[in-house]
């Protein structure tokens, strides 16, 4: 078992607006993944829940769903990548699972899994 450690994810508010500006969008029912191929962004990661979805409790569940889900795959995307998840209404009452063949289905067509 692995962890995600600071410098693998993204902190601060001028990151995210980086990404959030300069990067390609891709989204399904479940998920919103923007993704920026930049040396800068060399593998790191966000989460984003928005205060629609819910209280508090209901955002930081959203958010550990999206952090297993990439840390489930995180061995098979490739690392020239920057990318940050945001959480949609599904997700308040998803499973795991659920979250998880999300992210794979985004990032299939993100085209950032590894050949």
């Amino acid at each position: 078992m692995f962890r995600l450690t600071k410098s693998e994810i993204f902190r601060g508010k001028y990151d995210f607006n980086a990404v959030h500006s300069r990067g390609r969008s891709f989204a399904n029912h479940a998920l919103v993944l923007l993704v920026v191929s930049d040396e800068r962004y060399n593998g790191k990661v966000g989460f984003a829940a928005g205060k629609k979805l819910g209280g508090a409790v209901v955002r930081n569940r959203v958010k550990r769903l999206m952090r297993e889900a990439y840390r489930l795959n995180k061995n098979s995307l490739r690392r020239d990548c920057g990318m940050i998840l945001v959480g949609r209404k599904f997700l308040v009452t998803a499973k795991c699972k659920d979250a998880e063949k999300a992210f794979r289905d985004l990032c299939r067509r993100a085209k950032i899994l590894k050949s």
